[in-house]
């Protein structure tokens, strides 16, 4: 499975300190974590509702990108940036929390549904939901009645651990996943 190359890769989260190391923000760690690879330096863009850098990946300039919209509102911040350097949705990787993943687990698909996660509600409404999802797993608390808790709370250190894991695992993909190399891509993030 050939992609399109990414220009673009949003993680999603909730802006502020007391959000930072919640399970809610593993998109956040993403990113933050290429940024620390690539030297890149967020830094606030008003017309762009987030924090953003420009960084090079495997020769390209992908732009990196944290909503500051807090998580409902992620897609504002990502049709904002899409539209200005016109970046198709098949051109975006999206970097979330996954519930139905357990920490540690991370996943690379394209399309699907927003599977009740409101950050991608809000993508699907502004850019449409052919975008890419690398989906880092945070597991799930077991009654969907605690889920608004438990995403918004910081995981146990075992959980933490894994969850880096995870970004780690597919920060070390990320130059294949810039230059479209999905199937590559997925066949080592899905075997481990």
């Amino acid at each position: 499975m050939t992609g399109s190359a990414i220009k673009l890769i949003a993680g999603l989260g909730n802006p502020g300190i007391k959000y930072d190391k919640t399970r809610h923000n593993a998109g956040f760690w993403f990113v933050d974590e290429l940024a620390r690879r690539y030297s890149g330096i967020f830094k606030t863009e008003s017309r762009f509702s987030g924090e953003c850098c420009k960084v090079n990946i495997a020769g390209a300039t992908v732009w990196l990108l944290k909503p500051s919209t807090f998580m409902n509102r992620s897609g504002l911040s990502v049709k904002q940036l899409s539209s200005f350097f016109k970046i198709l949705p098949s051109e975006v990787l999206i970097a979330h929390d996954e519930l139905d993943l357990e920490p540690g687990i991370v996943r690379l698909k394209s399309g699907g549904g927003h599977g009740g996660h409101n950050g991608l509600r809000d993508l699907h409404a502004q850019i449409g939901k052919e975008y890419w999802r690398l989906r880092l797993g945070i597991g799930h608390p077991g009654d969907s009645n605690k889920v608004a808790d438990y995403v918004l709370s910081r995981p146990s250190v075992g959980d933490e651990i894994e969850i880096q894991r995870s970004v780690d695992s597919a920060a070390d993909e990320i130059e294949r996943i810039i230059s479209g190399d999905m199937q590559k891509a997925m066949n080592t993030l899905h075997t481990k």
